[in-house]
């Protein structure tokens, strides 16, 4: 299919005049052919009033209806055939079974929520009858349900650019409760955008939908993507992204004359703890198993393992050993973009000069536009005193931390930000140690695992992928499974209604 370059605005399509830009092939860092034309001010105006417009009608749509969209978008991104992956890899440098997975995780996600709209329950119907009798005041009629709350900015993640993208996990579940979406295409993958946005533009025409239901534009640098936020018809955002543009996003929305919720998922170490017993037991096979998750994707998934916690001893030699023969034979891979691959050298750069951290071993180096996996190590006492070593290092690094005992682990973990996963490795004769630990860890991170790593985060209905900041916004809510539909809903009550003036779903 054709990559044209245009911004897609309610069912027709421009040429964005606001600067130009490339996707890039992350492999040589050069431009590839097509150029994209940025958003102006007017652009997004524009967009932003086609929502509005179409919010009116799409709010009140039926179930089937709705879930019917939801498919039919599944079913256009996927005739896209081969030339999506293909593109795909081209702009991102993922390897075509990684990104055949990710359409197959997103076409998966769109019809789950079209189950989940279906079903209905999302709408959280609740019947309070009256009671004219009751003393010393009559009991009203009480009826409620969830609305959606208007048209959704969502912004493309680099690290996925199909499963939290354009038609990715923010789109559809912001459609499933009926709210209208604009996408800010991620300007790592524009040409994998702009493919999919075509496929949504051309479901919301198949479905009869009205055509500011949805919308894509492009941005040559932060206007378009600072001005939809503040727009008074957006009334929510969707984010993936590091913890500079999450706040920034979040500092618009809260100067708005009237504030709007900014769900950004930014930054997280995902902590592994090896607790005794399992660190004894299995040393090697559990440093196999972090090795393989530290490296998944160039460490660039948002749960990539960057910290682990143990008690200091020949158990942790052994897994450190093991760990280091491992990485050493790990070729460097492609990061998502030449700008992300230097902030990862930086990052390890930064590493290797600190004074209280030494490096345990490294993969094997490749280009510039390739990362090499990294191992290092500290102390409790120096992780402790150095704020700075809880900082993200996007990419395939690793920060091992000494502890002398368990009490000092318990300290880590309390001076721990928050976190999406927290993994804990255990066996029988950790239960005692693990037991007290879990009501910090509850605080701490929005999925806890046992004997395993977050790589490869379940889409489901028990799945949350939220936690409390910096790791996102917003620690209540879930940017993966079913849950994420209450992110764009907001519980409305009437009372006394006649029934002919009620919503059909509270008649």
């Amino acid at each position: 299919m054709t990559i044209i370059g245009n911004l897609l605005i309610a069912g027709s399509e421009k040429r964005g005049t606001n600067g130009e830009f490339h996707g890039i092939e992350s492999a040589t860092g050069n431009p590839l052919p097509v150029s994209f034309g940025g958003a102006t001010p007017e652009d997004v105006e524009r967009a932003a009033s086609k929502a509005w417009a179409a919010f009116q009608l799409y709010r009140e749509t039926d179930l089937e209806s709705r879930a019917a969209f939801l498919e039919t978008i599944a079913e256009e991104v996927e005739s896209i055939g081969d030339s999506l992956i293909v593109r795909a890899m081209a702009e991102t440098g993922l390897p075509r079974g990684r990104l055949e997975g990710e359409r197959a995780r997103t076409l998966g996600q769109l019809r789950l929520f079209a189950k989940e709209v279906r079903d209905g329950r999302f709408q959280e119907l609740r019947f309070d009858g009256a009671d004219p009798s009751r003393k010393p005041a009559p009991k009203p009629d009480l009826r409620l349900r969830n609305v959606p709350l208007g048209p959704v900015a969502v912004f493309g993640a680099s690290n996925f650019p199909l499963a939290f993208s354009v038609a990715g996990g923010d789109t559809a579940s912001a459609l499933a409760a009926g709210c209208p979406v604009i996408v800010k295409a991620h300007s790592a993958h524009p040409g994998t955008s702009e493919l999919v946005g075509r496929a949504v533009q051309r479901a919301v025409a198949r479905a009869n939908l009205h055509p500011g239901t949805f919308s894509l534009i492009f941005d040559t640098g932060f206007e378009a993507g600072q001005k939809l936020v503040a727009d008074p018809r957006i009334r929510a955002v969707g984010f993936t992204g590091s913890r500079r543009g999450g706040t920034a996003l979040m500092e618009i929305a809260s100067r708005r004359k009237q504030p709007i919720p900014v769900y950004a998922e930014m930054s997280s170490i995902n902590p592994v703890i090896l607790f005794p017993d399992a660190l004894k037991n299995r040393a090697r096979e559990i440093a196999s198993a972090f090795v393989a998750s530290l490296v998944l994707g160039a460490g660039q998934f948002c749960t990539n393992p960057g910290l682990l916690l143990a008690l200091d001893g020949a158990d942790l030699d052994t897994f450190t050993q093991t760990a280091a023969e491992l990485l050493a034979e790990i070729s460097a891979q492609p990061m998502l973009t030449p700008s992300i691959a230097k902030a990862y050298s930086d990052g390890v750069a930064k590493l290797e000069r600190h004074p209280e951290v030494r490096s345990i071993a490294s993969g094997k180096t490749g280009s510039a536009y390739e990362g090499a996996a990294a191992l290092f190590e500290t102390s409790a006492e120096a992780f402790l005193a150095h704020h700075e070593l809880q900082d993200e290092v996007f990419g395939a690094a690793g920060l091992i931390v000494r502890c002398r005992n368990l009490a000092q682990l318990d300290e880590v973990v309390d001076a721990l930000e928050g976190q999406l996963t927290v993994a804990l490795h255990i066996d029988d004769g950790d239960q005692e140690a693990v037991t007290s630990l879990i009501p910090k860890l509850e605080l701490l991170a929005g999925q806890l695992l046992v004997n395993g790593f977050g790589t490869g985060v379940e889409v489901s209905p028990a799945m949350v992928h939220g936690r409390p900041y910096p790791a996102t916004s917003d620690g209540r809510s879930t940017s993966v499974g079913t849950l994420a539909i209450y992110r764009f809903l907001r519980p409305v009550s009437y009372q006394d209604f006649p029934v002919i003036l009620l919503p059909q779903a509270l008649r």
